[in-house]
């Protein structure tokens, strides 16, 4: 079990469970933090570079990290960072698309003056068809074991 940054090894991977994201949770979601149309109206987004109904990418990585959460990739500890680096949207999410989060440890290095270490762990949500829709890599912060 991962306890510590020092159980943590380079090529170590993680999955979390699935969820499936409905039209209400698109339209709620963006309804109070990215009301644009083709969040919030089927037909409007009809008439978009999305040519239909997609969630909010803001709504897709909360998705993720509630997923990274999920996996438990620091055992107790909570997911706790310093910034995101390569965050990117690949592909839209759709009504009924069921999220999967899949993460490979890329990073790690220990503090020389803190009892923590930096942990990279390269994410990528995938939908039910193993299409990546989105992908972030997290500079965390992960306690080392007490001396």
């Amino acid at each position: 079990m991962i306890e510590w940054f020092d159980d943590l090894k380079l090529g170590m991977r993680f999955e979390s469970g699935e969820v499936t994201v409905s039209r209400e949770d698109i339209k709620r979601f963006a309804s109070e933090f990215d009301p644009q149309p083709f969040h919030l109206d089927e037909e409007a987004a009809e008439n978009t570079v999305f040519k239909g109904l997609a969630a909010s990418g803001w709504h897709t990585a909360a998705i993720a990290m509630n997923l990274a959460i999920q996996a438990r990739p620091f055992g107790p500890h909570p997911l706790m960072g310093a910034g995101v680096d390569e965050l990117r949207w690949m592909k839209p999410v759709r009504p009924g698309d069921s999220l999967r989060l899949e993460g490979e440890v890329v990073e790690l290095i220990p503090s020389r003056s803190k009892p923590q270490g930096v942990a990279r762990i390269k994410w990528t949500a995938y939908n039910q068809h193993g299409e990546a829709v989105y992908t972030f890599n997290p500079i965390a912060i992960v306690p080392r074991r007490p001396a």
